[in-house]
């Protein structure tokens, strides 16, 4: 009997554990569920918002009397925030709108060439006396625009050639020839003049207006050409006479040591690495700082985002860059990261909580200081930082280590975003002339993401490099407020004729910030 029982003793307690075993299973089961439903909840919660809600990310900030501002917006956010958080008080404003006393011929340019159209009665004899009547003075009743259309010319060059008759009719001479040379063409054997040229590549890269959009325009000028015919142009021109000046440019900003960089999605159909034309390329933008001297903006056209194109895209940089969290923005040789804090305040305005708001909170905080500091000279900014700025931040990264975000959701994700890029995220504290943020990379990259809208792809890498270096002209022209078509006019009139492969040193000369071309190009 003895044995019996302790038989039934030792399967009731394999009995218990196993069911307690499979509890402990169940239980870690449930919290893994919870830890996927919650997860899925903020997705939901996210795209919901997407969807139905503001797709902003502008903050309200208070007033310095602690009333919300209806009108003060953070400028360094291109859109609106909601919260759910919104002040009870009535709030009365005034608001005083300013007369302006525009008229509507203030529109036009002083520069507008003027017309006068004098209209006079058809009989000037009295209808009383039958005598001649006086004038006796005009008004002016109306002003108007008037838009005169383009025209298409054909120019024919012509060499004359001159010969002397004396030493020609003396054997003894050697005859003596003198000949006309017309200047070269941008492109040998081509139709397409500097100023077809600048037309087009102006309508492509400013206007983003695609080539096959341009044939019909073309039509209306006189000019019967095609979108192929067009692409060919734009690349011959792009790599025969404008790379010397986008390498000039890039071999300028290479000596620089702080850049902001980024990088988007693009499209091109016929690759060499063999991948589907569906398969993602990539352009990367790299934008100079203002008080490191004129600035540059370049386009760089790759098949990947790998850390290869960066690094080839920046060899001989040393410094610092500003980037966003791309793991390819790490531990690269003579190059230290500052990270941007827009993107930072982006996931804990993805959380869309308390504690999200709470972390959104710190970086308005850090953006309203910036707007008061912006005007400062790097040395003032960076005292104001480390005086004003440094506790916020410190404080920031102890309420996010001591915080309790675990799992996959979207608290957590901004927790361990913040915190494995802490270093880069305080680096603008210690350096003044860096900005808070990788903003004026984003902005610098517009220009192509317009574009690709209307582009949709490129045929070919040679295409791609051609848009890429055409777009680094356009953006550096416009940024050192140059017009951009009458700068690519010259430098496929002028540089033709230079020798710039010989001379190399030609090139300052046409840099966008260079006297000649401020004085002969500026809008």
């Amino acid at each position: 009997m003895a044995n019996a029982s302790s038989t039934n003793e030792n399967q009731n307690e394999k009995l218990i554990r196993l069911l307690e075993e499979q509890l402990a299973h169940s239980n870690q089961q449930n919290k893994e569920l919870s830890k996927q439903i919650e997860a899925l909840t903020d997705q939901v919660r996210h795209l919901t918002k997407l969807l139905y809600g503001s797709k902003t990310e502008k903050s309200k900030y208070n007033a310095p009397d602690g009333q919300g501002s209806l009108f003060d917006d953070d400028p360094s956010f291109s859109e609106s925030e909601h919260t759910e958080e919104q002040s009870q008080q009535t709030i009365s404003y005034t608001v005083v709108c300013k007369i302006q006393n525009k008229k509507r011929n203030d529109s036009l340019k002083d520069n507008v060439e003027v017309e006068e159209i004098h209209h006079y009665p058809e009989n000037t004899q009295c209808d009383c006396c039958q005598g001649q009547m006086i004038e006796i003075g005009s008004t002016m009743v109306r002003e108007e625009a008037k838009f005169i259309p383009a025209k298409m010319m054909k120019v024919q060059h012509f060499e004359h050639a001159y010969g002397c008759k004396n030493c020609k009719s003396d054997t003894s001479l050697p005859a003596q020839i003198k000949r006309g040379k017309a200047p070269q063409p941008a492109i040998q054997r081509s139709i397409a003049s500097p100023s077809v040229l600048a037309k087009v590549i102006y309508d492509k890269f400013v206007q983003y207006l695609p080539l096959y959009r341009q044939v019909k325009e073309w039509d209306r000028y006189g000019l019967d050409t095609n979108d192929k015919n067009l692409s060919n142009w734009v690349i011959r021109a792009a790599h025969d006479w404008l790379l010397p000046i986008y390498d000039r440019m890039k071999e300028l900003m290479m000596a620089k040591s702080i850049l902001h960089i980024d990088e988007t999605y693009g499209q091109i159909i016929n690759r060499s690495d063999g991948k589907s034309g569906q398969t993602n390329a990539y352009n990367w933008v790299s934008r100079s700082i203002p008080c490191q001297g004129p600035l540059i903006i370049l386009f760089h056209s790759a098949l990947s985002r790998a850390r290869s194109v960066l690094e080839g895209f920046i060899k001989g940089f040393s410094g610092m860059i500003v980037c966003d969290g791309y793991s390819a923005y790490d531990k690269l040789e003579g190059i230290t990261f500052a990270n941007c804090w827009a993107h930072c305040r982006r996931y804990w305005l993805k959380a869309d909580s308390k504690n999200g708001r709470i972390g959104v909170g710190y970086c308005d905080e850090l953006y309203r200081l910036e707007r008061k500091f912006k005007h400062l000279s790097p040395s003032k900014r960076r005292k104001k930082r480390q005086k004003y700025s440094k506790p916020i931040v410190d404080k920031f990264f102890e309420w996010v280590e001591k915080s309790p975000f675990f799992g996959k959701n979207a608290l957590a994700k901004a927790a361990e975003y913040t915190l494995n890029r802490a270093d880069g995220l305080k680096a603008f504290l210690n350096d003044g002339r860096i900005e808070i943020d990788n903003n004026p990379a984003e902005n610098a990259i517009r220009p192509n993401v317009l574009g690709r809208k209307n582009w949709l792809f490129s045929v070919s890498e040679a295409g791609a490099k051609a848009n890429a270096i055409c777009l680094s002209i356009a953006e550096t022209a416009k940024s050192n407020g140059i017009d951009f078509y009458e700068y690519i006019k010259k430098l496929l009139t002028d540089l033709p004729n230079l020798g710039i492969h010989q001379n190399p040193e030609i090139l300052d000369q046409y840099m966008p910030w260079s006297k000649i071309i401020q004085v002969e190009c500026s809008k």
